[in-house]
């Protein structure tokens, strides 16, 4: 059987996405920059949609 490519597996792909969803959060919560402010809602979306993509690769 051909194994993913490890950067493809779960484990990574699924830090990764929790690694935006937070600079999403992060983006959304600060004062200073206002254009970070207007990324953060998309930037939370494509982690949340990456995670639920993620979770269903093999480990």
């Amino acid at each position: 059987m051909k194994t993913w490519p490890k950067l493809f597996r779960r484990g990574p792909m699924e830090w990764t996405a929790i690694a935006l969803i937070g600079l999403g959060f992060f983006m959304l919560f600060q004062p200073f920059v206002l254009e970070l402010y207007s990324y953060s809602f998309i930037t939370m979306l494509i982690g949340t949609v990456m995670f639920i993509v993620v979770s269903k690769f093999p480990e």
